[in-house]
């Protein structure tokens, strides 16, 4: 049902009012807690041959990032186990956090970059991760890691996705886990796995999890909710899995023994997809016309056609505009304008309010207005993301180079994405402050979140603004990016050589650093100015 024009006028005006406040400060509803999304490729499903794994951060966790460099240990040195290290405030904090254990050190630590969940080390090794919670009787706390932790140290000692699924398997049967049903989507430069883990019960200190790996030539998806399905247990190339992973499906309940066993089926019991696994896998094999009403769907799927990275990127954007699942597909108006020779004619626009990341209360008083108005689909692309990557992981060329990084703040659709390379030595100071507690201009996020929700006051017109400027960051990486790898590998054969002189140098990733920062510094200052500008040209919109 359309709404009439003079009842969208009023229903709008009373939108923007109640809207503002709330679009630039209100934490994310309740029925929006599904956070994280990770989109992987195998190294035969992309057009350049790298290997992709990704994540969003959807969720209320700190948003400063900081390289780690390698380091060398002592004999009896130890590793501190820590909870709480994804709400603190700096890269210097240690507020909300408890020493939980300790585990003996490795003699060499390889460097990594230090997310919430830690996401990308110097040897091209790439964990992206997605909460799906799984059963409440399996959750423990007598274990002693998180999953974040787990990500860390797999980075900091491996160099290969077996070696990392390994060794948590190993930490995780030593230690314990006690965090929800997590999947980490582990890449390397050959391949990408999609490993699930759960706890193995209330009063017990182990775990159960199952790894499988995305054949070379497909695409998946983890979002939120446990995928795997049947394990080959005969087919260690593909499947990975704790030793008890059927004894305590059964001791359990979960499974009878009898049934073919699904590690989903077992674990979560829930449906093994929604909205954004069906929508991805769809729009990239659309020729498999996958059934959203079906009962499943296929782990993963080969792609019509083969991936460029930058598809990946617009699927991390989108809100499914266009489609039967867009979200204000039916607050569109028919009007009547008039063009400049005074010739009338028919445009559809959206009333000024809507947005695809309507709160619930605004969405329950469209609803009450005229039944069926407003959709609600968790999109890929929400207001709530903390931060976003998509890694790529490329073997034809040094770990230096060839592992690089499209990082965002805050709202994907709306932020752009700036390279940073696994040879990387630092970032922006700006990037190692928090912006979820307060305001900061010292804080790159807030450059980011403070033009985005102001774009939200008005989407009609903010769309218009921010979308293309978006565009232009991407196009201005992409133009550049070929010449900027070419002279890195330049600057590489020169730090070899000094090497062999015994005058070590590190001009490439020198090199690549100021690049990567140099990018950093312009989309903030960017966003400053664009915020500024849409204070003023929305100023009658509050």
């Amino acid at each position: 049902m359309k709404l009439s024009v003079t009842k969208m006028f009023f229903l709008s005006v009373f939108l923007l009012l109640s809207f503002t406040i709330n679009t630039i400060f209100s934490q994310p509803d309740e029925e929006y807690n599904e956070s994280c999304t990770s989109i992987m490729a195998g190294k035969n499903a992309t057009t350049d041959g790298s290997v992709i794994t990704a994540h969003t951060c959807d969720a209320y966790y700190r948003t400063w990032l900081q390289f780690v460099p390698a380091r060398i240990h002592k004999e009896g040195d130890m590793h501190q186990v820590k909870w709480g290290t994804v709400h603190t405030s700096s890269a210097w904090s240690n507020e909300n956090v408890e020493i939980k254990g300790e585990i003996p050190e490795v003699e060499k630590t390889y460097a990594y970059l230090n997310t919430a969940y830690p996401c990308l080390n110097e040897k091209q090794l790439a964990i992206g991760e997605t909460t799906f919670g799984g059963r409440r009787e399996l959750k423990s706390e007598k274990g002693m890691f998180l999953i974040e932790e787990l990500e860390r140290i797999a980075l900091q000692r491996c160099t290969t996705a077996r070696q990392a699924i390994r060794l948590i398997g190993e930490l995780i049967k030593e230690y314990g886990y006690a965090d929800y049903g997590e999947c980490i989507t582990i890449a390397d430069k050959k391949e990408v796995w999609q490993m699930e883990i759960m706890g193995e019960g209330k009063d017990k200190t182990g775990g159960v999890w199952a790894a499988e790996r995305i054949p070379d030539n497909h695409v998946g998806i983890s979002a939120n909710i446990c995928r795997i399905g049947e394990i080959d247990s005969k087919d260690p190339d593909y499947f990975m899995f704790s030793e008890n992973v059927f004894d305590l499906a059964k001791e359990m309940g979960f499974w009878d023994g009898k049934k073919t066993f699904k590690f989903w089926e077992a674990y979560s019991g829930e449906k093994p997809f929604s909205i954004r696994e069906y929508f991805v896998l769809s729009t990239l094999a659309p020729s498999l016309n996958l059934d959203f009403e079906a009962d499943e769907i296929p782990f993963s799927v080969k792609p019509d056609k083969k991936v460029d990275v930058r598809d990946v990127l617009k699927l991390y954007r989108t809100t499914y505009d266009g489609t039967e699942w867009e979200m204000i597909r039916n607050l569109k108006i028919t009007v009547k304008r008039k063009d400049k020779n005074d010739s009338t004619y028919t445009d559809t626009i959206i009333s000024p309010a809507a947005h695809p990341w309507m709160a619930r209360d605004k969405r329950n008083l469209l609803n009450s207005l005229d039944s069926g108005i407003v959709v609600r689909n968790r999109p890929v692309s929400v207001q709530y993301c903390a931060y976003s990557w998509v890694a790529q992981l490329r073997d034809w060329l040094p770990d230096e180079v060839g592992g690089r990084i499209w990082f965002g703040f805050d709202v994907p659709r709306e932020s752009p994405r700036i390279p940073i390379y696994a040879g990387n030595l630092s970032l922006p100071k700006s990037f190692a402050i928090c912006g979820q507690d307060h305001f900061s201009r010292e804080s790159a996020m807030w450059a980011f979140r403070r033009a985005n929700r102001l774009a939200m006051v008005n989407w009609g017109k903010g769309k218009e603004i921010i979308e293309p400027l978006v565009m232009e960051f991407e196009n201005k990486a992409f133009d550049e990016i070929d010449f900027i790898e070419k002279k890195a590998l330049e600057l590489l054969k020169k730090d070899q050589e000094n090497s062999k002189s015994g005058n070590p140098t590190q001009l490439a990733q020198e090199f690549l650093t100021n690049y990567s920062n140099d990018f950093a510094r312009a989309a903030i200052n960017r966003w400053w100015e664009l915020g500024d500008e849409l204070w003023v040209k929305f100023r009658w919109s509050f």
